[in-house]
């Protein structure tokens, strides 16, 4: 069952990176720093800070801020597999002339199988999106995998792969129903006991059941655990 799932998982995400073979799409890079604090065996705190910039749109390369967000989860283990998150996020556009400025509240389940040499790892979130114009509810399923590259488990100094297929649903009264899906896939580097460094790409497609907009990310990341 673990090789099934991995080789689906290999397949989609080389279906999704080969859409962008197609003429419009814009690229975008989304640089990001988070601290994991582990307060308790059962509690834990994130807080992360992210910056959003376009790279590539309109047949032109060229860099433009479009954002930056603050969030912060509280994450409650109920066991070794089982996870409760509560969350708030805040983005700023309107200093970048880019859109509105949003506040969201998250609420999150995630569920680890019985861990071996690739761990798998299913996400389902819910959001509730709050805009100048109007309010979005969102539902989100993602189903991720992580795997050391060297041996049977990720030691100091050793690099990872980490790869997740999402599909999002968007819901508002001021607009139709509308369906996205993102596959990411990233290598990732454990420098130390408490830091570890990824960088990778990850595909979007927005709006796939009213007119599909395609979205090229480069993701860097730095992740701090104290």
């Amino acid at each position: 069952m673990p090789y099934l799932q991995k080789s689906i998982f290999i397949f989609f995400i080389f279906i999704s990176f080969k859409s962008l073979a197609q003429d419009h799409f814009s690229t975008l890079g989304e640089t990001r720093f988070a601290i994991n604090k582990k307060v308790s065996q059962s509690y834990e705190m994130n807080f992360t800070l992210r910056s959003r910039y376009f790279l590539y749109q309109d047949r032109h390369f060229q860099y433009q801020q479009q954002q930056v967000d603050f969030y912060h989860l509280s994450k409650l283990k109920m066991d070794k597999r089982h996870a409760l998150s509560l969350g708030v996020y805040y983005r700023t556009r309107d200093p970048f002339d880019s859109g509105s400025d949003e506040l969201r509240f998250i609420e999150q389940f995630t569920y680890k199988p019985q861990k071996q040499r690739t761990q798998f790892i299913h996400r389902f979130r819910a959001e509730q999106r709050f805009l100048k114009a109007k309010t979005i509810f969102r539902q989100r399923y993602r189903f991720s995998m992580n795997l050391p590259l060297k041996g049977d488990k990720l030691d100091i100094g050793e690099a990872y792969f980490t790869g997740a297929l999402e599909g999002l649903q968007s819901l508002s009264e001021k607009s139709k129903p509308e369906l996205d899906e993102r596959t990411t896939a990233q290598i990732g580097w454990k420098l130390s006991d408490s830091l570890k460094l990824q960088t990778g790409l990850e595909h979007r497609g927005e709006a796939l059941n009213i007119e599909t907009k395609h979205y090229l990310f480069v993701l860097t990341k730095a992740v701090l655990s104290i």
